[in-house]
């Protein structure tokens, strides 16, 4: 394969990779418990690597937009969207115990994952107005 091929192959990947999460994305916006967020920062970023326009097209987009700027210039989280997850990340870990019993390896592995995932988020910034930097919530 040539050198020109392999970038194309990873442009077509990496374009594919975005549309994949933007849809995951969309569905999780009407799914309880699927996350939103998480999958449009990944179309952002294989985006970035694949198509100025839908790079753009993500980052202006009038209900995402803000929340995916704000994780691309500043790695920091509106403090409502801070909120939202972590309140998400508990719900699936009730949800999750109830099913299987707070004692099972499925809850105790989620658990400890969905853990780490809230000290990470909790440990992020807080985006104030005017897209500074606050103490974290």
């Amino acid at each position: 394969m040539t050198r020109q091929s392999i970038q194309k192959s990873r442009r077509f990947l990496y374009l594919a990779l975005g549309w994949v999460c933007v849809v995951l994305g969309v569905i999780g916006a009407f799914l309880p418990l699927m996350p939103t967020t998480v999958f449009l920062l990944i179309a952002a970023w294989a985006f970035s690597r694949s198509s100025e326009r839908w790079h753009r097209w993500l980052r202006e987009h009038a209900r995402f937009g803000e929340t995916i700027r704000a994780w691309e210039e500043h790695h920091a989280m509106p403090r409502r969207a801070k909120r939202i997850a972590l309140v998400a990340l508990a719900a699936s870990y009730t949800f999750t115990a109830w099913v299987f019993g707070p004692l099972s390896w499925t809850a105790v592995l989620a658990g400890v994952c969905m853990a780490g995932v809230a000290l990470y988020i909790a440990h992020l910034p807080v985006l104030g107005k005017g897209a500074r930097h606050t103490a974290n919530a």
